[in-house]
């Protein structure tokens, strides 16, 4: 049967066609040589929008005024005005485009000479001493410059955003959520800058839990692209049913601080496509303050964030906290600026993201968490599993939740499941909103529930002889979560993989048949295919994800066993640190070698020239050291080098160890400093508060007393680590195949 003439195409929707001038727009922008990448890219179209927005937004404004009667006072003025320069697609062009945008005196579109656009917008002031837009308009421009060297490339890219029509709802609705796609991508990009995106369902969950009200005030000391901020107004705008609450909104309602330009920027933006007019960021360090400064005028009923973490803050920074209390650690500084700013006497409350190191992180983050139990009620612990913030890290994160009713009673945790059939979430299978319902419904009734237990708050606390405080251990584990069932036998297994494999074999099979035949329509063949497909992913995904897990359940009791009854001997006489330093020829390349986090092995960097090394002390790495990773030991960051990374060299943060080989192997050291008691030690060698300041000193990893039971059984058991990782391989590369049936299958039916 002759194939079915191809329809015509439907005329594109509002966001298909929306979506096509934003990749329009980018695409040229990629010829201008003044633009590196999309972190250069995507701020010269932010900019562009935010002008065409702000005229759009001010006809809307001035079409109300005239049926109300009123006088209208424009933030922007002739010939500054999107209508008046970039409107007209025949414009100004070229370098007088460029000459207009960049120059502090230029020939304005009417001829006249004045000064430029950027130092136009930057010197806006706004009326009678009170803020306005012309105040936001102006901070946001000090922080921005047009990186673009052509100004006829600009002029293209300006004349396709005057196709965006921000005066039309559903073009308004559209955009935001566009724009919500450009704010990831932004991440996507500015993630190792910490720039980190927080989930649209955990920041609605947090918000949602807080439930700001309208006669309050929301701050978010680290607001980046003002997610929390937009989720909080868009809950209070629900509430706003009188033109005095619409009022109260629109006026103080809403603070951010955000020091980094191009996400304070994103973030005023993304408020006025919220509905906010003008949008009260500070584009400051929300730390220069000194914590003992802040007074009861500076504090605020609810405050929402996902601080950064890991960072580092200059001295000048530190010093504005109590010497006990000052760390290197971010997201630490960050928890006590949010206990200081919040308002007294039950008035307060807070939801905040904390990386892992936080709950368990002795010293400085042991007295924090000693403040925050006994001045404040820490009712909520949230624990997110890992993935929830792929692709910027992988590491597990704690939603905390408390008020200034204090001190704490009972702490509260829920323990969030991972995905089902999954290990974690991931970037093309992230969390949603529909994965928190159980965890919603908890939270309304606090019932029993085997994820979600209790813990006596002051109990956590632990202090020394002299009543300093010595610990405060948060990271509290569920004692409902059932211990893994004992392994079936190796016979029962195989059988029920076969019987999957069939099955997933057979639907695959019918797959091939079905291709081959002619259905009625073309539509039909692709449903019709995809319909198998999901089926058979299904059941390969639901295999595998039950044979990994009872491969790790396998793996588990059988490590178990063998130290059971095994000495202790520490790591500096079992596996010496070896270094073997490099001498460096400029002229020639070094091979580099990464470790990554969470036991997920080496990778290999690009070659380094000699001559770009310095000073850097480079090492070489041999077949079987067991490498650590000082900088994020603590979360994982520890592998056995592999024959393939033989010869490559690491930087002085790469510790190599080479095990006794008539005392232990690589692999069984790796395998229980990949454990919770081998993760514990290494945290309790890494000093610091977390994240990249808990750093492994070497004195303390020789230290380390690691099981050594005899060699016999740590070989039977590393070549139980060798089938597991050979299931693994050749479970991956049939998912591989799979996944890669759907885009085939669309490129045969359209791709020709």
């Amino acid at each position: 049967m002759a194939r079915q003439p191809k329809k015509i195409a439907a005329p594109p929707t509002t966001a298909q066609r929306l979506d096509a001038i934003v990749k329009s727009a980018r695409k040229i922008m990629r010829k201008d040589k003044g633009l590196n990448g999309d972190l250069d890219r995507l701020p010269v179209l932010t900019w562009v929008m935010f002008l065409k927005f702000l005229d759009d937004l001010e006809r809307v404004h001035e079409d109300e005024a005239e049926l109300a009667g009123a006088q209208f006072h424009p933030a922007i003025e002739a010939p500054y005005r999107w209508r008046d320069w970039a409107a007209d697609k025949d414009g100004i062009t070229g370098p007088d485009l460029l000459s207009f945008i960049n120059a502090d005196e230029a020939t304005r579109p009417d001829d006249t000479s004045g000064p430029g656009l950027f130092a136009y917008l930057r010197g806006l002031r706004g009326q009678n001493g009170g803020r306005d837009r012309r105040d936001v308009i102006a901070t946001v421009f000090r922080g921005i410059q047009n990186r673009m060297e052509s100004g006829y490339l600009l002029r293209d890219v300006v004349n396709l955003v005057n196709g965006i029509h921000f005066d039309s709802s559903e073009e308004m609705h559209t955009l935001g959520r566009l724009y919500e796609t450009l704010l990831r991508e932004m991440r996507d990009v500015a993630g190792d800058s910490g720039e980190f995106y927080t989930p649209r369902p955990v920041v609605r969950f947090m918000v949602d839990r807080v439930n700001p009200r309208i006669c309050e005030k929301v701050l978010d000391p680290a607001c980046g692209t003002g997610g929390f901020l937009t989720e909080a107004y868009a809950h209070m705008a629900a509430q706003a049913d009188t033109v005095e609450k619409r009022a109260q909104l629109q006026n103080g309602a809403l603070h951010g601080v955000e020091a980094k330009p191009l996400p304070y920027l994103l973030a005023q933006m993304n408020l006025l496509l919220h509905g906010l007019e003008a949008p009260d960021i500070d584009p400051g360090n929300a730390l220069r303050f000194r914590l003992a400064d802040i007074g009861e005028r500076e504090r605020v009923e609810v405050i929402l964030s996902n601080p950064p973490f890991g960072g580092e803050e200059e001295a000048g920074i530190l010093s504005n906290f109590p010497n006990e209390r000052r760390t290197a650690e971010t997201a630490l500084l960050f928890l006590q600026l949010i206990m200081r700013r919040l308002k007294r006497g039950g008035k307060g409350r807070a939801a905040v993201v904390v990386p892992h190191g936080v709950l368990f992180g002795d010293g400085v983050a042991a007295r924090i968490k000693a403040d925050l139990l006994e001045r404040f009620n820490l009712h909520t612990i949230v624990r997110l599993p890992e993935g929830v913030f792929a692709p910027y890290t992988d590491i597990a994160t704690n939603l905390l939740f408390f008020d200034t009713s204090g001190p704490t009673g009972e702490i509260c945790y829920w323990e969030q499941p991972a995905p089902q059939g999954r290990r974690k979430y991931s970037k093309t299978a992230p969390l949603q909103t529909a994965d928190l319902a159980d965890l919603i419904a908890w939270w309304n009734a606090r019932s029993d529930d085997a994820r979600a237990w209790k813990v006596c708050g002051p109990a956590l606390i632990e202090r020394d002889e002299a009543g300093e405080v010595r610990a405060v251990n948060l990271d509290q584990k569920n004692p409902n979560a059932k211990e893994a069932e004992d392994p079936r036998a190796p016979g029962e297994i195989v059988k029920a993989a076969l019987a999957n494999e069939r099955r997933s074999a057979e639907i695959l099979n019918r797959l091939t048949q079905d291709s081959q035949r002619s259905p009625a329509s073309e539509q039909e063949i692709i449903e019709h295919q995809l319909e198998q497909v999901a089926k058979a992913v299904a059941i390969h995904s639901a295999a595998t994800a039950s044979s990994e897990a009872q491969i790790a359940a396998t793996l588990r009791a059988a490590f178990a066993r063998i130290i059971a009854d095994a000495p202790y001997a520490r790591m500096g006489d079992v596996a010496p640190l070896v270094r073997r330093p490099v001498t460096i020829v400029p002229e020639a390349t070094y091979p580099e070698l990464g470790v990554r986090s969470f036991g997920r092995g080496t990778f290999h960097k690009p070659e380094l020239p000699g001559i770009e090394v310095g000073s850097k002390k480079l090492f070489t790495i041999e077949a079987n050291d067991l490498l650590f990773n000082i900088v994020f030991a603590w979360e994982g960051a520890v592998a056995v080098a592999a024959p393939q990374d033989d010869g490559r060299v690491g930087s002085h943060r790469f510790l190599t160890c080479v095990p006794d080989p008539a005392r232990a192997t690589a692999d069984f050291l790796r395998y229980w400093f990949l454990t919770a008691d081998g993760v514990l030690a290494l945290g309790r060698a890494s000093p610091g508060g977390a994240g990249r300041n808990r750093t492994l000193g070497i004195k303390a990893l020789k230290a380390i007393t690691v099981p050594v039971p005899p060699l016999d059984a740590q070989h039977w058991f590393d070549r139980l680590q060798a089938k597991a990782r050979a299931a693994h391989a050749t479970q991956a590369g049939t998912a591989a195949e799979i996944d890669a049936l759907v885009p085939a299958m669309v490129h045969e039916a359209f791709g020709g």
